[in-house]
């Protein structure tokens, strides 16, 4: 998307345009007074009507979710760009048949990169196999943010455990859509990502953060901000990965400036196996 350089330019009326596959007819877009107001594409993407749409955003997934039984979620947070280990593999054999060395070093950085994408399957199929045993209304759900790389795994891993899956995707423009293994009529799509990310912790029972880049990072500091500051109930906060965390945050250079309590140091825990991520949110609830 191109920057916005003049100080009274506005670019929410074109929003819902730029981010369709297929352009809505210029017509649609036009200011017509006799269209009812909910029917009046214009109308509604007004910056005036902004709230209505924070209310339409709120509703139409939780009205969605609760219809189907769905109030207890696994929430899986990951970078979009890791892929599967068979894809990865596929990319360097591919890589290392053209001789191509920028090309090869990505496709061993993807090899990497995939044993995430695996383990974020594994664990989201332990959470649907306990859950499959457990009457409804006890169930636990695999939530993601819909999109391909680490929530495309922890989605897939819970679909081929035979449970149902929740995607909460956001509209972006030269983004891929939902993955294909979030459940059909659980698969939404925000426009508002502060009102993804409160949809993420409105029934969020755990929180699960793999290795990933801004996005990740946004979604997992506004979930220690709210347990911390007592906002939210605070659940077990897992992140995935102990070299990538490690190397990227060093907490205790809070702690010693005095920024963040020793105790907050508590809020989440650091693991390289699903195995032990799904323990800790066990005793937690003491499943």
């Amino acid at each position: 998307m191109d920057a916005t350089t003049h100080l009274h330019e506005r670019r929410l009326a074109d929003a819902l345009a730029e981010l369709q596959p297929n352009p809505l007819d210029a017509a649609a877009m036009q200011p017509h007074a006799d269209r009812l107001a909910f029917t009046d594409t214009e109308f509604m993407l007004r910056r005036e009507t902004r709230g209505i749409r924070f209310q339409l955003e709120m509703l139409k997934p939780d009205l969605g979710q609760a219809a189907q039984g769905i109030e207890n979620t696994i929430v899986v947070y990951g970078s979009a760009r890791f892929v599967a280990a068979d894809e990865a593999a596929a990319l360097l054999a591919t890589a290392q048949a053209t001789g191509d060395a920028q090309a090869i070093a990505l496709a061993e950085r993807a090899v990497r990169n995939a044993r995430y994408y695996e383990l974020a399957r594994e664990f989201a199929s332990i959470v649907a196999q306990h859950s499959n045993l457990q009457e409804l209304a006890n169930r636990l759900y695999v939530c993601t943010g819909g999109g391909p790389g680490i929530m495309e795994a922890a989605n897939r891993g819970a679909s081929e455990a035979g449970a149902l899956t929740v995607g909460l995707n956001i509209a972006l423009p030269h983004e891929q859509g939902s993955n294909p293994y979030i459940t059909p009529t659980l698969s939404y799509r925000f426009h508002y990502f502060a009102l993804r990310k409160m949809h993420f912790m409105m029934r969020a029972k755990a929180l699960v953060a793999f290795p990933g880049g801004f996005g990740t990072m946004d979604e997992l500091f506004e979930v220690l901000t709210l347990v911390q500051t007592g906002k939210a109930k605070p659940v077990p906060i897992i992140l995935f990965g102990t070299d990538f965390w490690n190397s990227l945050l060093n907490f205790q250079v809070m702690v010693d400036a005095g920024t963040i309590a020793e105790e907050d140091l508590a809020l989440f825990h650091i693991t390289d196996d699903p195995q032990e991520a799904w323990n800790k949110i066990k005793a937690f609830y003491q499943l």
